[in-house]
């Protein structure tokens, strides 16, 4: 049976209540009028929601991993297709008085928080039964009900306090003076999410609801890897007093965004990393490496993003912007200096958890 502590004496079990926990704020953040979550130390720093506990438990299971011997899954950062528009090809568009585009984009990013809070309805079966070793002091084992919880609750907030949604939409509206936001966004997002039939599944040899489990965090680590680029983007642009009103003010929030997602990342890398390291029962009684089935859907999972979104982001911005143009009175000879501005990217070809580099 697994001990509840490291050999360094770091706890390995902890509550809901305890992992839901955040430290005592000298101040609070108040953002766009909405108090939200997080605050301030006496000393004037920023400390994350949630984070007293749920910090330190992440570094003692990571610490656990690194002592048997199993390594941490790491998203190679060169798959990271670069931002579009980039720093320099959204300076350019405010200056020219096209905001449209870039309102937009800062209005789908803060939906997109929004939408982090479904990671609370992520069905997790019982995992005892589906991996052979012991769970006990893992990350897996506080995955239903505290930690997709504590994601839940930062992405969109929690009753009468605000998370990462609202901060978003502060910022936005901060460097932007409170822009006119359009109304097609929600609309459009939700069109382009829409999928037709039931999804292929890579692991039929293994309990269906297991398989959902680990496409869903897969997919929400990628995200959230690939988000660093979004709040480079983000503090770099309203930072500059060129294009933003209020630039100190809107960076901040955008910095305060990015330490609180650090544990989401961690947390998710670390239970992806427990199941790699295991063995899982298949339906006909034999097992299968949990790197196999972790590893293979990663690949699935890189190899989609990297391949098919940039294209389509490109797409998607090109077509918003010649609207945007048109309704700001601005040739579309525009279109070629920022163009020019473009950041190339060619995707890898290797996202280096290929099936057969697995085991697969």
């Amino acid at each position: 049976m697994a001990t509840a502590a490291t050999s360094d004496g770091d706890r390995l079990v902890y509550s809901r209540e305890e992992l839901l926990e955040s430290d005592a704020c000298f101040a609070p953040l108040v953002a766009g009028g909405v108090r939200c979550h997080g605050g301030f130390d006496a000393d004037g720093a920023y400390r994350s929601p949630r984070t007293r506990h749920r910090a330190p438990a992440i570094r003692a299971w990571q610490a656990r991993l690194a002592h048997e011997g199993a390594a941490l899954v790491e998203i190679p950062r060169e798959l990271m297709p670069p931002q579009f528009p980039n720093v320099a090809q959204s300076k350019l568009l405010v200056r020219e008085g096209v905001r449209e585009p870039i309102v937009r984009a800062l209005t789908i990013i803060s939906i997109v928080e929004g939408f982090g809070a479904i990671i609370r309805d992520v069905e997790v079966p019982d995992l005892d039964a589906l991996v052979r070793e012991p769970l006990a002091g893992t990350a897996l084992a506080h995955l239903r009900g505290a930690l997709f919880e504590a994601h839940a609750r930062d992405e969109s907030g929690y009753r009468d306090e605000g998370g990462h949604k609202q901060m978003w939409e502060a910022a936005r509206d901060l460097a932007f003076e409170h822009p006119r936001i359009p109304g097609d966004v929600l609309m459009r997002m939700m069109g382009r999410g829409r999928r037709d039939g039931k999804r292929e599944r890579a692991f039929p040899q293994i309990e269906e609801k297991l398989e959902a489990l680990v496409a869903s965090m897969t997919q929400v680590l990628v995200v959230e890897v690939f988000a660093m680029g979004t709040f480079a983007w983000g503090e770099a642009l309203l930072s500059d007093p060129e294009v933003s009103a209020e630039p100190e003010a809107a960076a901040d929030l955008v910095r305060f965004i990015r330490s609180d997602e650090s544990p989401h990342v961690e947390y998710l890398r670390t239970a992806l990393s427990e199941l790699r390291a295991r063995q899982i029962r298949t339906l006909s009684g034999g097992e299968i490496a949990g790197r196999s089935v972790v590893d293979g859907i990663l690949h699935r999972v890189l190899a989609t993003i990297t391949s098919e979104r940039p294209a389509q982001q490109r797409e998607d911005v090109r077509r918003d912007l010649i609207a945007a143009l048109h309704a700001a009175g601005r040739p579309e000879s525009l279109l070629e200096p920022f163009e020019a501005l473009a950041t190339p990217w060619t995707p890898p070809d290797r996202t280096g958890f290929e099936p057969h580099a697995a085991g697969v």
